[in-house]
């Protein structure tokens, strides 16, 4: 039966001020991503008839949220800082999400940082909430079903 762990899931991000892994001190919920829209859009005629409109768009938002005290904050605050210092270096980064055991594969291209994630501080340190918005998302969902190494 297969199993799921976020421990078999890499994901980095590449641009303009910084290539590094998205993954340490992750909190529990992790790395999303949700696309912007839907693929399709139907629309029904005074007749009863319907049409289905395809929607080209691919673009969605990756959301990273990682504990306060992660490392991979600072790395991140670096990145957006180089980048918002000129519109040559914005809407850039790559991220790309691997889970190993399923064989997932998911691929942002185009991607800036949407804003500054808020900075709490409370009797528990919580998490940094970093959002991207992603021009383009290719999905590759594995079989779920890895090769197994022999033992």
């Amino acid at each position: 039966m297969p199993a799921y762990s976020f421990m078999d899931v890499t994901a980095s991000i590449n641009g303009p001020g910084g290539n590094f892994s998205l993954k340490g001190d992750n909190a529990e919920e992790g790395i999303a991503i949700e696309p912007l829209g839907d693929v399709n859009t139907m629309t029904a005629g005074a007749d009863g008839g319907v049409m289905h409109s395809l929607s080209a768009q691919t673009s969605g938002t990756v959301t990273v949220k990682l504990l306060k005290t992660s490392p991979v904050n600072a790395q991140l605050m670096t990145m957006l800082n180089y980048q918002r210092a000129s519109s040559a270096r914005h809407g850039q980064n790559t991220i790309t999400v691997r889970d190993t055991a399923s064989g997932d594969i998911i691929t942002c291209t185009a991607c800036a940082f949407k804003k500054v994630p808020s900075f709490t501080y409370a009797k528990e340190g919580g998490a940094m909430d970093w959002a991207l918005d992603a021009g383009a998302i290719t999905y590759v969902v594995g079989s779920g079903t890895p090769t197994a190494a022999a033992v």
